[in-house]
């Protein structure tokens, strides 16, 4: 018997949006990408306002943010921002780089929460993040703590972004990385952490289809 609503959290770069795609395709779930939707939010700042960003300035952007996520005909996930499709846009370092500050602020995250909820009412959801199981969905039927170590998230990253065109150094990806974990786990507003019921699961000496077949096997047992 598979589960209703599957929650993946963990740290940025541990490869939760890739193995929850292909984990919900398998199990024939729909897969909710909260990180893009908080992505969504720092593309509208950043058409708004230059950096340095005020919490000021990212309360007044989402003020009349509307976001919806949708797939094409190949599933790939498309990300609107008021009309604007911004699936390619929310990817680049920049957007990245300010992820972490957007998602600290309470009115922002109660707009998503808010939001996040409704689209898990329906069941036979998969929404992955940094604390889907402890905040969005604590009743979810099955949790998942998914980690690897700052190096191997650094280097996967890496290969990502380079895939995209980008000249990246993963140095500073890894600085970049340990960074944003001490921002997400000591924030004030639902820091990122494993929950108490979450199972954890270190991939850092796996490949792709073996997390793929461990958290599948998870669903089963």
């Amino acid at each position: 018997m598979t589960k209703s609503v599957i929650a993946i959290d963990g740290p940025a770069g541990a490869g939760k949006s890739t193995i929850s795609k292909m984990v919900a395709k398998q199990l024939k779930y729909i897969y909710i990408d909260t990180g893009a939707m908080y992505r969504a939010v720092a593309w509208r700042v950043l058409q708004e306002y230059k950096p340095p960003i005020s919490t000021e300035q990212i309360i007044a952007s989402v003020q009349d943010i509307d976001i919806k996520l949708s797939y094409d005909g190949k599933q790939n996930l498309q990300v609107e921002t008021n009309g604007t499709n911004v699936t390619t846009e929310i990817r680049t370092p920049q957007v990245t780089a300010l992820v972490s500050q957007v998602a600290a602020v309470g009115q922002v995250r109660e707009k998503m929460v808010e939001l996040q909820r409704n689209m898990a009412k329906q069941g036979k959801i998969l929404m992955d993040g940094r604390d889907i199981g402890t905040c969005v969905l604590p009743n979810a039927d099955l949790k998942i703590y998914l980690t690897a170590s700052a190096d191997e998230r650094a280097n996967r990253r890496a290969k990502q972004m380079a895939q995209k065109g980008y000249n990246i150094d993963v140095e500073k990806i890894k600085t970049d990385i340990i960074a944003r974990d001490e921002a997400d786990m000591n924030r004030e507003i639902s820091p990122l952490k494993k929950a108490d019921d979450a199972i954890l699961l270190d991939t850092t000496d796996m490949t792709i289809d073996e997390v793929l077949k461990t958290i599948i096997k998870m669903v089963q047992d």
